[in-house]
């Protein structure tokens, strides 16, 4: 029987962090294993990076195209959906049971983790109420997992996972409840999510003064790790994306609503902190194009496809856009899918898109100032920080608690909506591989002088059963 297989997806690692800030990574490069950099799939991003990881194939194939895209028969644009039906081909659980019916595998904050085919899973789904409330809460298979490791590990510090308590915390949890997880199930393949660094280099940048030290604590945790498994488990380390220094937000929303493309509904509202207050909300359906926006990379869908030529021409006339792919130039990409945008932006280095559509702030819709993943038409780094315009920005934060406690409506609306303070962003295809991904395994698992893709991830993870 093989040795265990711990697979630690540590987001926003790279090769270029790897040296004093990294002593307990650097002890696993003694001991056999050898690091090199893993040329990304595009877009660059978590759901995508995954699924390239666990299938083997590119977007074109498994479906994932984005964190989130345009669902054309909803006519809604979903992000960070669940369900592992949603991408297209087999994964690697799949296979491996096919060859060992036997072979145990869990899963842990890994993306589309519902229903996978594995036999532990573990995985944040907050329950949503019937008053607008919700329940912050894990999801686990089998039932009861979760509440098990929970009642010894603690609960799971769901606000430093996401928001403006975005840090260390959330990792350390999970890293803690994957060691007694593998006390308790004894899996021959775990899949860990440690996202630690995605936090601190979107806010701060690579270039913040903090980062060295936030390696390190990342770092600390994986050396926890290692000493906390059997002496004969293996690890491989893989990060889904590097992150680069960003100056400059693109509003591509706003550039297409200037040019009279996108379509809003106009709705008065009269509750909570909004009196008697106009807002406006994107009406994808019935607007001729707009952007779903996630990270370096906007997919464009074009209601009318009479419009795609001087769409096109629009926005590859904005600097700080680097190119626009229309359907035949995706599959360079391997992005030639039916979920893609009928064109798909990709900014400069120092670029990335916000999903904004407003031209007013005052407009703005009441969930763009809170930390809101599903209702937004792209994902929005901006929800790790509260509104520096606050004078107490705690004392703001504690107002609306007491609100919520006291049984009053309210609203968590503490989310600036000034796009330039993020600092980091990914998506694009990083311009040297140093700034990348990164692999880290056996040595003896990797052939010399081979350069590995994301795609070739799930051949390792099989030669390693073989």
């Amino acid at each position: 029987m093989s040795a265990p297989l711990v697979v630690l997806n540590v987001v926003g690692l790279s090769p270029y962090m790897l040296g004093d800030n990294t002593p307990n990574i650097n002890k696993l490069l003694s001991k056999g294993y050898k690091s090199q950099p893993l040329t990304v799939e595009f877009p660059a991003v978590t759901t995508t990076a995954q699924s390239a990881m666990l299938t083997g194939k590119q977007a074109c194939e498994h479906g994932i195209v984005g964190n989130g895209w345009y669902f054309k028969d909803l006519a809604e644009v979903g992000f960070w959906k669940q369900a592992n039906q949603l991408v297209q081909s087999e994964k690697i659980w799949d296979v491996l049971k096919q060859n060992n019916p036997d072979l145990k595998i869990s899963k842990l904050f890994w993306w589309y983790n519902m229903y996978a085919n594995v036999d532990n899973s573990m995985t944040p789904r907050p329950h949503y109420l019937a008053d607008g409330n919700k329940i912050f809460d894990l999801y686990s298979s089998p039932n009861g997992l979760h509440q098990q490791i929970e009642s010894e590990i603690g609960k799971f510090p769901f606000f430093s996972f996401w928001g403006p308590k975005a840090g260390i915390a959330a990792s350390q949890w999970i890293a803690d409840a994957a060691t007694k997880e593998f006390e308790l199930n004894t899996p021959d393949l775990q899949l860990v999510y440690l996202p630690h660094l995605d936090y601190c280099l979107q806010k701060f940048g690579p270039n913040g003064q903090s980062i060295p030290a936030e390696i390190q604590a990342i770092d600390k945790i994986i050396g926890e790790m290692i000493n906390a498994y059997p002496q004969n488990a293996e690890f491989m380390l893989v990060s889904e994306y590097g992150i680069t220094q960003v100056d400059k937000p693109i509003h591509i929303n706003k550039i297409l609503r200037e040019k009279g493309y996108i379509h809003v509904r106009e709705t008065l509202v009269d509750s909570g902190s909004y009196k008697n207050k106009s807002i406006e909300n994107i009406d994808c359906g019935a607007s001729t194009a707009f952007a779903v926006s996630d990270h370096q990379c906007a997919h464009v869908y074009v209601n009318d496809k009479s419009k795609l030529a001087e769409i096109k021409a629009l926005l590859l006339a904005k600097e700080a856009i680097e190119q626009v792919l229309d359907k035949q130039q995706q599959k360079k990409y391997g992005l030639d899918h039916e979920r893609s945008g009928d064109l798909v932006a990709i900014s400069r280095s120092n670029a990335w898109f916000t999903y904004y559509f407003w031209l007013d702030d005052n407009k703005a819709p009441e969930f763009a100032r809170t930390v809101d993943i599903h209702r937004k038409v792209g994902y929005d780094p901006v929800e790790m920080f509260i509104d520096p315009s606050f004078k107490f920005p705690l004392l703001a934060v504690i107002k609306r608690v007491l609100k919520k406690k006291l049984g009053f409506r309210y609203l968590m609306d503490v989310i600036p909506l000034d796009a330039s303070l993020v600092k980091g962003s990914h998506g694009r295809i990083t311009d040297t591989p140093e700034q990348g991904a990164i692999l880290v395994s056996t040595s003896n698992k990797l052939q010399e002088g081979k350069a590995y893709r994301q795609t070739d991830v799930f051949d390792l993870i099989l030669k390693h059963f073989q």
